[in-house]
């Protein structure tokens, strides 16, 4: 979704919608009508407003990061990460009917990309995941009897109860929830 910090690109995503219907706007008006979208008066009390954002932002913002996963085939990838692992897909993209695959899974906070392209990734890497509520998952999948992985809990050396999910394709999800009194 887009905020008002995205008003020039609004702005210009306006400008061409509107000649695609020939109606001509200049971007000084389109500007305008943006501003007006946001409940201002005009583009200069938005682009104050902008320009206070921005200051206020932090030099390096760096966000969850998504791991991309190299895969090799997408039935066994949906049967590990979706049938068994419990993830959804949140979309799947190819340049075209027989390109190779590229998808976007999560569950809970969790998102990884998949990729069927050469260049993406190297097969064999891991991932690690701090969760709450790995004796429920762990019940969850071993209820599933997947015939590939049967994965246990064990302790880890730093504080905490440790699950690891072997993908087909040679990648590792290393599942971490931090030791409770008791355990």
């Amino acid at each position: 979704m887009r905020t008002y910090l995205d008003a020039k690109a609004m702005a210009k995503s306006l400008r061409t919608s509107m000649a695609e219907r020939q109606i001509d706007l200049t971007h000084s008006e389109c500007l305008e009508l943006v501003s007006r979208q946001f409940g201002l008066n005009d583009w200069n009390v938005l682009s104050a407003k902008i320009d206070v954002a921005q200051a206020a932002r932090p030099a390096v913002d760096l966000k969850v990061p998504i791991p991309i996963l190299r895969i090799f085939s997408p039935a066994k990838a949906t049967e590990f990460y979706v049938d068994f692992l419990g993830f959804g897909v949140d979309w799947e993209h190819r340049f075209s009917k027989n390109a190779p695959l590229y998808m976007q899974i999560s569950r809970g906070q969790t998102v990884l990309h998949l990729s069927e392209h050469h260049g993406d990734a190297s097969p064999g890497g891991t991932v690690f995941v701090w969760m709450e509520g790995i004796e429920a998952y762990h019940a969850e999948l071993i209820s599933k009897n997947y015939a590939y992985n049967r994965p246990g809990i064990e302790d880890a050396p730093w504080n905490a109860r440790v699950m690891h999910a072997l993908d087909p394709f040679g990648n590792r999800l290393r599942f971490s929830e931090l030791k409770q009194s008791g355990h």
